[in-house]
């Protein structure tokens, strides 16, 4: 995936680049829509490197094809088998068990992706935004070139060039095994029979979603990690992700590190890990092995040297300003390939859309990073907007800091008799009135939903009087963030709430 730009014909069946340049994806695509409204001439260069797989897909980058698109259809596949379990409690008469078939839910996720893809070409072509199917990288500050995927190569020069190249899964290559056997999010997706029995390694909440939607699916799931889950979000609403995600069958191996994967002669994946607590070594076997230990930016190939563009040698991301501006001025850096920014499609598109304009001069707007919100899709959706409670302590002292929270039942559990032990609540606010809100965090059916609403209350200020000044709506699980009173600073134990 690389480049977006505005393109004139030049000599020699060249293109001169004359505004705007950007790179790939759903981000670059929609960067790109949003750059020739305003009277850009605009072109999107991108291109999809095989996975070791051999996965590949298109137009739309991560989210679209390999990310939240397919994650979330998979996901309410999964909920909807909960739901065909809970049916008979409310007077259905559904024989019992209701097997799955993955190579049905595959097509139409799969075809539904590949609509999108022809969406976006659509979009492109109607807008006048000129498409390049080529692998490129920088020539110098001004140039890029692309090369096809029969090896023809086309020149490419801009007066602006947005990267947007996202990311890619990481390999442990330092595995024995791990390239040969494994898959990673962009294979998953893709598969045409079911994965099996399915070992993740990792925590990230990739690692999660994909091991919830897996064991929702009926498939004996394992998740295997070194350290904590969900590394980055509050620590507490984690435990209670993981916790529900045990209850429900999904495996955990907790501080293992797996050091050798073998394909046995049946077909079937052996396993050795070590347990890092006893030092004790183990082995199981699998199906499936799915890597979801974090994603490394599309940054390698692109010859940035050449541009003279700066990157953080660590994380290999690029650095950025306030105006997304990279060390080169007229050269730009969106969404998970720059430094410092949410991993997240919205924050991107909204970026891009923002240094559009700003490139035109119809504004001076710049992207405020603060704030957003994000919903991971776990059996039970775990949705945050703000600070952590972790956070909040660290920046503003835990004698600053008031947390309010509460367990509650949502009605629609109750009748199904549904385990609700994890479904909670939490608000993070400085102690001094009129106590902001630094954080919601929120554990429960349709958390993205709920997180939304309340999301623009915190970008606007809210504080923890005015929530408790708002009416819920009856019987909502949302309306149990408006009653929250007990405080974990008063030492008793968080009130169960709810029409439950």
């Amino acid at each position: 995936v690389m480049a977006m730009a505005a393109a004139l014909r030049g000599p020699g069946g060249r293109f001169r680049w004359r505004t705007q340049a950007t790179a790939g994806g759903v981000r670059g695509s929609a960067r790109g829509a949003a750059a020739a409204q305003l009277g850009m001439k605009v072109a999107v260069v991108d291109y999809v490197e095989p996975s070791p797989r051999g996965t590949r897909w298109g137009l739309g980058g991560t989210c679209v094809n390999v990310g939240c698109i397919p994650k979330k259809l998979i996901h309410q596949a999964a909920l909807l088998g909960g739901m065909i379990r809970d049916a008979p409690h409310y007077g259905w008469d559904v024989a019992q068990p209701v097997l799955h078939d993955w190579r049905k839910m595959a097509e139409a996720v799969q075809n539904y992706v590949k609509s999108l893809n022809w969406g976006h070409r659509v979009q492109l072509q109607d807008r006048k935004v000129k498409y390049f199917n080529i692998k490129a990288s920088f020539v110098n500050e001004h140039t890029i070139c692309g090369v096809t995927k029969g090896g023809k190569e086309t020149l490419l020069s801009a007066e602006h060039i947005v990267i947007a190249t996202g990311g890619r899964p990481r390999y442990p290559t330092h595995i024995e095994g791990a390239l040969e056997y494994g898959i990673t999010s962009d294979d998953i997706f893709w598969l045409k029979e079911s994965p099996g029995k399915t070992l993740v390694v990792g925590a990230s909440y990739v690692a999660l979603e994909c091991a919830g939607f897996l064991t929702g699916l009926g498939l004996d799931t394992t998740v295997m990690m070194r350290s904590i889950p969900l590394r980055g979000f509050d620590q507490q609403m984690s435990s209670l992700v993981t916790a529900y995600m045990a209850s429900q069958g999904t495996r955990f191996l907790k501080h293992c590190t797996p050091s050798r994967v073998q394909k046995l002669p049946d077909g079937q994946l052996q396993v050795t890990w070590e347990d890092l607590t006893s030092g004790k070594e183990n082995m199981g076997t699998f199906s499936t092995v799915l890597w979801a230990i974090g994603r490394i930016p599309e940054t390698r190939s692109l010859n940035l040297e050449n541009a003279g563009i700066n990157t953080n040698p660590n994380s290999q991301k690029i650095l950025v300003d306030a105006q997304e501006a990279t060390s080169v001025p007229h050269i730009y850096a969106i969404g998970d390939v720059a430094e410092g920014r949410p991993e997240l499609t919205p924050t991107a598109i909204m970026a891009g859309k923002l240094l559009a304009r700003r490139l035109y001069g119809q504004s001076l707007d710049v992207m405020d990073y603060s704030n957003v919100p994000t919903t991971v899709f776990t059996p039970l959706e775990y949705g945050c907007v703000g600070l952590s409670e972790e956070e909040a302590m660290a920046r503003h002292g835990e004698e600053h800091v008031e947390v309010y929270h509460a367990y509650y039942k949502p009605l629609e559990f109750t009748v199904a008799e549904r385990d609700a032990s994890q479904c909670y609540i939490k608000m993070v606010c400085l102690r001094k009135p009129p106590q902001l809100v630094l954080g919601l965090h929120f554990l429960g059916p349709n958390a993205g939903e709920v997180t939304q609403g309340f999301a623009l209350g915190i970008k606007c200020g809210a504080s923890y009087e005015q929530v408790m000044r708002t009416v819920g709506i009856h019987p909502t699980c949302a309306e149990e963030v408006a009653k929250l009173r007990i405080s974990k600073r008063s030492g008793l134990d968080p009130t169960v709430t709810g029409c439950g």
